[in-house]
């Protein structure tokens, strides 16, 4: 990094937020400010740690651990805002510093973690627990901070100190080199269509490709990219197999295309050094790294829950293969099926079964309508209303802010949401935060975020989303709840700092509520019309809630036993893609079917660490929603406030405070088993 003149963090716009309601002023600074500021909060943050593990009084929860908790403010700050930029909106300044600063942050967090004085102090503490007389969330934040100070290399020797420091530096780079290269080849590819190529698909669907041409400067065009919001609907309705072809493999070979943009040598590298990590810290495997401080606790655990659903959602894709020939041949097509057309043959069966298709279901399906429908669910559950902030600068003018308030009109938070797609985005939908909700100290109030990815429409026209894509609004929003609602005292245990198997019970629970009959006839309304969507569309789409079940499973639990294999290995095998055909094999994956994603573009696995050795816990998580929604099925009512104020206190609002087995049985009163899970799935 440059050096720079002097900065004042204390005034500085990236580090001291004076916009509306507490937020960054985006209109104060530009992409050039993020460097020096790093350079300085990251001194600032430095000069801290120094202070509190060279303090000459003896250590005490106030002198060590909140000191250690409320440290480094400022890095905190810059490093919220330029996250997100990196990820919702990037440019090549952005990433030219992405990649200098991950290993940097790297280096400074193992430098903390691996502070002889001041874990010298934090294991004081953690040893004379039980004296202390900590209250239950003081007593957790200490016992995890203590863990984390040891799997972060405190008690190795220097020459390990130094080189798990290096592992963690040179991984945190590659992770930041693999999501660009993907970004890369994602925005950088686009199928440009004419009229006459475009047999079978939707005007909804039409007018998105339109829009997206028209943004790569094709306008009177039609493109078909590589954002899901466009590239699954294509798949699933376009007549012309050779386009479909051309597409799919253009998807799936994100981050494989040769040149510099490949992922595989990142792919072998991170492996490598993953493995080596593990070893040094006492564990066989990166598996065991990752799970030892989860709800599955061992690799073994979850191999125990996904080859029983592997298993039958095997059976059931083969079964629904042979229907899907069955259409294909009806129409002349004597080929297998393949991957291309899959989508294709699915949506004539759902339409040949069930009297409709997917795209009937859009016209009820506005984004502002489904958007309003979270917000009310989020009343009705919690008692929170949200009202929407006008010309509120933020990292992209598409970005809406919303202030969140409690049931009796104080302000609880910010929510922002990102809705639509556009080339400086990474795929997918995510949640995160500039600034999470906690006591400790002055205290701060939640200021959280969404990221989605939908195809924005034509100017003047609503955007209207699949049943998929609604879902996906309601889980991230779900995710959003979980930092809103976070009711703790202590920084690293607020909102969604809970195991990575637990994280995704609010969010994929929230799901539930957006199929709730009371809550489609009030808000799936026609975009046109004002009609509620008919009752015989309403019972077409629950019937059709585990249909094509056998191909979502396939997909998704193949990618959650893959990256299980790589990480359970002692060794890490040197050929990852080949790595990845030979467990797919073994696995007797169908050939008409791809994992969801591929090594390549792994970014839930790669592109960073957070769910290594861990997308298994979306289907953990399952079980655990499916369970949970039962209990308002027994009380009869989807809103039963006591079941309600039981999900807030001990979910949503509890964090990482209490271990998550005991959380949900404060709520359930017990741990559930898998069979609500296979049954919500349609495999039981």
């Amino acid at each position: 990094m440059q050096k720079s003149a002097p900065i004042d963090l204390a005034t500085h716009p990236l580090t001291n937020w004076t916009g509306t309601h507490g937020l960054p002023d985006f209109t104060a600074f530009d992409d050039a400010a993020f460097a020096p500021v790093f350079e300085a909060a990251l001194s600032a943050h430095k000069a801290e740690i120094a202070r509190i593990a060279g303090n000459a009084e003896a250590p005490d929860i106030d002198n060590t651990l909140a000191a250690l908790e409320l440290a480094g403010d400022a890095l905190s700050k810059v490093s919220a805002v330029f996250w997100c930029r990196a990820g919702a909106h990037t440019n090549e300044t952005i990433q030219t510093l992405e990649r200098e600063i991950s290993p940097r942050m790297a280096r400074h967090v193992s430098a903390i973690f691996m502070n002889d004085a001041l874990f010298a102090r934090i294991d004081r503490l953690y040893q004379d627990r039980e004296a202390l007389g900590l209250d239950a969330e003081a007593s957790r934040v200490l016992e995890k901070t203590w863990k984390r100070f040891v799997r972060g290399g405190a008690q190795l020797d220097p020459d390990d100190k130094a080189r798990l420091a290096t592992i963690n530096e040179e991984l945190a780079g590659l992770g930041a080199q693999f999501g660009q290269n993907v970004l890369a080849d994602e925005s950088g590819w686009a199928l440009f269509l004419d009229e006459s190529d475009l047999a079978g698909l939707s005007d909804a669907l039409k007018s998105a490709m339109a829009e997206a041409a028209e943004t790569r400067g094709e306008e009177g065009r039609f493109a078909a990219t590589l954002s899901r919001s466009i590239a699954e609907p294509f798949l699933a309705s376009s007549e012309r197999r050779d386009l479909r072809e051309k597409v799919f493999s253009a998807f799936t070979k994100r981050g494989e295309n040769g040149g510099k943009t490949d992922n595989s040598d990142v792919i072998a590298s991170t492996l490598k050094l993953r493995s080596e990590k593990a070893k040094l810290l006492g564990y066989d495997s990166y598996a065991a790294l990752k799970l030892d401080d989860t709800m599955a606790k061992t690799p073994e655990a979850v191999q125990n829950l996904l080859q029983p659903v592997w298993q039958k959602a095997r059976e059931k894709a083969a079964e629904d293969e042979k229907e899907l020939a069955r259409l294909a041949a009806r129409e002349g097509q004597n080929h297998a099926i393949a991957p291309w057309d899959w989508r294709y043959y699915a949506e004539k069966r759902r339409a040949e079964r069930f009297a409709f298709d997917e795209s009937a279901l859009k016209p009820y399906l506005a984004l502002e309508n489904v958007i309003a429908a979270s917000f009310d669910v989020a009343h009705r559950l919690f008692g929170l209303t949200f009202e929407e902030l006008k010309a509120v600068p933020a990292w992209h003018e598409d970005v809406r802010t919303f202030i969140a308030r409690n049931a009796d009109g104080s302000t609880r938070g910010l929510f922002m949401a990102d809705y639509f797609n556009r080339p400086s985005k990474r795929s997918g939908a995510w949640m995160s935060a500039l600034q999470s909700g906690y006591r400790l100290g002055e205290g701060k109030s939640p200021i959280i975020y969404n990221v989605m990815n939908f195809a924005k429409p034509p100017k003047g026209h609503p955007a209207l989303l699949s049943v998929d894509e609604a879902r996906t609004l309601f889980h991230e929003f779900g995710h959003a709840l979980h930092g809103l609602l976070s009711d703790v005292t202590w920084p690293s245990i607020s909102g969604t700092s809970v195991s990575r198997d637990f994280v995704e019970l609010p969010s994929q629970l929230f799901e539930h509520w957006f199929t709730v009959p009371e809550v489609l006839q009030k808000f799936a309304l026609h975009h046109e019309t004002g009609e509620p969507m008919p009752q015989e569309l309403v019972e077409k789409m629950r019937a059709a809630r585990t249909f094509d079940a056998g191909f979502a499973t396939v997909e998704f639990t193949a990618s959650a036993l893959v990256d299980m294999a790589f990480h359970s290995q002692v060794e890490a095998p040197e050929d990852p893609l080949r790595f990845e055909a030979e467990t797919l094999e073994k696995l007797e994956m169908p050939r008409a079917i791809a994992m969801r994603h591929r090594t390549p573009h792994f970014l839930h696995v790669f592109a960073g660490d957070g769910y290594s050795a861990g997308y298994y816990s979306y289907m953990w998580s399952e079980v655990l929603d499916a369970d949970a929604f039962r209990a308002f099925e027994e009380k009869g009512d989807p809103f039963d406030p006591e079941t309600a104020e039981k999900l807030r206190r001990h979910i949503y609002s509890a964090g990482g405070s209490a271990d998550p087995e005991d959380l949900y049985k404060a709520f359930r009163g017990r741990m559930p088993t898998p069979e609500a899970m296979m049954e919500k799935k349609g495999l039981a």
